[in-house]
């Protein structure tokens, strides 16, 4: 039997002992020991592996260790190290991405339960000849529960940590190892919930005390999505080594590598999926190697395994609210919207990169956003010019899905906001005043970001375009609204019918890619003609036809009518 995708799976040694596929990053391991300090920090998009990495750190390190976890795999290989390294270290470890309540006094509860259910593991504390009775009472304050919840005082959950490593080292004569994972997901939720300082403060006493000139600990490993350094969240650490996704080490130890991908498609028979892989779920860049996503990949190959014409879909993208693009989306200027238009038109742009920001600077510099974008995986570099600038581009088809998704979510909420001006709008449309419409809707072009599709597949550039209208005759309740419906000879781009006064619209649209838009328009209303559009209008009673053909070049837009009245038509 082939081995089970490991989707969801982040327990190394449930991954390891359940057959389940495993794409090797022990070399991880001995690229740290080479290179170690004794506090990293490795930042990198959600969903790249970054808990499972921890999770096998803690399967080598820990006193204990199941050896044979490793049996085959590239770690193995090195014996000296192994020898020295494996399985000699008492290991703390604690992930922080479940701490995201929608309150500090929920967040610091939920704190408090991964502090004391890592606690519970070392219950040989309580008893061990090696700790005072004044120490077995810090453990026990660890693990007090009340009312089936740990309960700390505030100053024993700051200090639960260095605590933990204190009274670990003592019993096991042997110095520490810290692993902290997610670090940064609570102070995202804080930031949305509006707690955001006392969360900082927290998490702040948690690590200087743990992490700054700590005698017990042998090292620390911490991950998480964005470097938070100013305010002082790591304060005093000069011992800090930092590795984010614009640095060459590690560059290869999270997410899955073209050779990787290569390997488990052929595993399971689905080589021909490479390039449909490649174009929706690689192109993030880390140091210098193009990466895949891996829970994209995992979950394609599951869903190509029941159905190998499956198409791909945004998994990735799925996972979370993506609260960052709706805040892009909402505090950007004109000049910001050109940008992200020239992104999802498939360019590039160039920006300076601030690696050390905050979740409070999304607020200060529209500019921040893009280093934001960067480090949450929703941007990635295709060229470093400089120290701290970069080409930045949008990795894949499935991040361009979500930009699209949700800029035409805010355009439709931004639409929503104005309900009388859409009415004035409808009102020009079946009145046929082509004047008014062409003013309001080259103002609402002027407003929103246009999706152009340059598929070399499709061909269709009026899609965005045809999106934008039916978003804004969604006002009109009492309309009829058929789009690429079939009638007369063919299909027309969109058809209304408004019973109360009889009269029936038929627009035809077309993308003048040589700025033509009069010579657009003519073709426009030619084909409504030549393919009888009107037929289906007549036959359901309509006395008088509007047709209108509406031409776009990116901003602009140009609108002519012709009129049938009782089948008299005029122009």
């Amino acid at each position: 039997m082939l081995k089970k995708l490991p989707i969801g799976v982040d327990i190394f040694e449930k991954l390891r002992k359940n057959q389940f596929y495993y794409v090797d990053k022990t070399m991880l391991i001995a690229e740290f020991l080479e290179n170690w300090g004794e506090v990293t920090l490795f930042t990198r998009p959600r969903r790249f592996g970054k808990t499972l990495t921890m999770s096998m750190l803690k399967s080598f390190f820990e006193i204990g260790c199941d050896r044979t976890l490793f049996d085959g795999l590239a770690i193995s290989r090195e014996k000296a190290l192994c020898e020295e390294f494996m399985g000699r270290f008492p290991v703390i470890f604690i992930t922080l991405k479940e701490i995201a309540q929608k309150t500090y006094e929920e967040s610091k509860e939920q704190l408090q339960m991964v502090i004391g259910t890592e606690a519970e593991r070392f219950g040989f504390l309580a008893m061990s000849p090696r700790l005072t009775e004044n120490e077995k009472e810090k453990y026990q304050a660890l693990i007090r529960l009340e009312n089936g919840c740990y309960t700390m005082e505030d100053v024993v959950l700051r200090n639960s940590l260095l605590t933990l490593t204190q009274l670990l080292a003592k019993h096991y004569g042997e110095k520490v190892i810290l692993l902290i994972d997610e670090y940064d997901v609570p102070l995202d939720k804080a930031y949305q919930g509006g707690y955001y300082d006392d969360m900082v403060s927290l998490i702040r006493n948690m690590f200087s005390s743990v992490l700054k000139t700590n005698a017990d600990l042998k090292f620390a490993v911490v991950t998480g999505c964005l470097r938070i350094s100013k305010e002082s969240i790591f304060t005093g650490l000069n011992n800090l080594s930092v590795m984010t996704i614009t640095d060459e080490e590690f560059q290869d130890g999270f997410g899955f590598t073209e050779d990787e991908v290569g390997e488990l498609l052929a595993y399971y028979g689905l080589e021909e999926k490479l390039p449909v892989m490649r174009e929706w779920y690689d192109g993030y860049l880390f140091g210098n190697t193009s990466v895949y996503c891996p829970w994209d990949v995992l979950r394609y190959v599951r869903t190509l395994r029941r159905n190998r014409s499956a198409l791909p879909e945004s998994y990735w993208a799925n996972t979370s609210s993506n609260n960052m693009i709706r805040h892009f989306i909402d505090q950007a200027d004109q000049r910001t919207r050109d940008e992200l238009e020239r992104l999802l038109a498939g360019e590039a742009i160039e920006k300076e990169i601030v690696q050390e920001l905050t979740y409070r600077d999304l607020d200060g510099d529209i500019e921040h956003l893009w280093s934001i974008l960067l480090m949450t995986g929703y941007l990635t570099v295709e060229e470093r010019i400089s120290a701290d600038r970069y080409r930045l581009a949008i990795p894949n088809a499935e991040v361009t899905v979500l930009f699209q998704k949700q800029v035409k979510k805010w355009f439709e909420n931004k639409v929503k906001s104005a309900p009388e001006e859409l009415e004035h709008f409808c009102s020009a449309v079946i009145s046929g005043d082509t004047g008014k419409v062409q003013v309001m809707l080259t103002d609402y072009l002027a407003d929103t970001i246009s999706i152009r599709d340059y598929s070399a597949k499709t061909g269709k550039k009026e899609n965005f375009y045809h999106g934008l209208l039916l978003g804004l005759f969604s006002c009109a309740s009492n309309w009829s609204i058929k789009s690429n419906s079939e009638s007369g000879g063919g299909y027309c781009d969109i058809e209304i019918l408004d019973r109360a006064s009889s009269t029936g619209i038929i627009i035809e649209i077309k993308y003048a890619d040589t700025g033509k838009l009069d010579d657009a328009c003519d073709k426009a209303l030619e084909q409504i003609e030549k393919r009888s559009y009107e037929a289906g209008l007549k036959s359901e009673g309509m006395k008088n036809i509007i047709k209108y053909g509406m031409a776009f070049y990116r901003k602009q837009c140009r609108i002519v009518k012709a009129q049938s009245k009782f089948g008299m038509m005029t122009k």
